[in-house]
């Protein structure tokens, strides 16, 4: 089976979330990484400037075998299934692992009503009002809905799934400082979501990533 992942030079939560998995259960991929300009050409046309296309005309793509496949979910229950990181024949607890990844995306989509303010003051104001409202609404739920003590989201019987990776990585990046007017000490108040980010960053294939 010959992979290729295809998505902007950045370490944002939607391509970790399937980068991981593959390096985690020794899949090899290829890691394609698109410049800005040709990602503004993807959304116009829904190809790359070689002709793949690009379903939805946004990333990630994942190409298998020549087929095209998009979206976040998709590809990285895809990805997951391939490494061992999500199930194949447990219904329940794949319903368990796919809403920590929808509430990933609804957080995502939340603060990415912001990114087209111009106004620097503006913008950071906004999400200071954001974190302030709805945002930290959201994160409270997400660290309710962790309800284990364990180090994983789904529990040590389980261990370590997509979901983690999601939430590890979507959290890694709204508190890295680079979203202005969000604090970025916030999870001193969400014990859960941290324990489990402590948990996915101490294990030794994400920081062989990493690194």
């Amino acid at each position: 089976m010959k992979l290729t992942l295809i998505y902007s030079d950045i370490p944002f939560w939607r391509a970790e979330v399937i980068r991981l998995p593959l390096y985690i259960g020794n899949i090899t991929f290829e890691d394609r990484r698109v410049s800005e300009e040709e990602f503004q050409r993807v959304k116009a046309t829904g190809t790359l400037d070689d002709g793949t296309q690009i379903p939805f005309h946004q990333f990630p793509c994942l190409i298998v075998d020549g087929v095209s496949i998009a979206q976040t979910g998709g590809i990285s229950r895809f990805c997951g299934k391939l490494a061992g990181l999500y199930p194949r024949n447990d219904d329940v607890l794949s319903a368990r692992i796919d809403q920590f990844i929808d509430i990933c995306t609804d957080i995502n989509f939340l603060i990415s009503t912001t990114a087209k303010i111009e106004n620097n003051n503006l913008r950071s104001q906004r999400r200071k009002e954001l974190f302030d409202g709805d945002l930290s609404r959201k994160l409270n739920i997400l660290n309710k809905n962790i309800m284990t003590k364990d180090h994983w989201i789904c529990g040590s019987d389980v261990g370590l799934t997509i979901a983690d990776i999601a939430v590890w990585r979507l959290i890694g990046w709204i508190s890295s400082g680079m979203l202005d007017g969000i604090p970025t000490n916030f999870l001193k108040n969400l014990p859960n979501i941290r324990r489990v980010c402590r948990s996915v960053e101490a294990t030794q294939k994400v920081q062989e990533w990493i690194n």
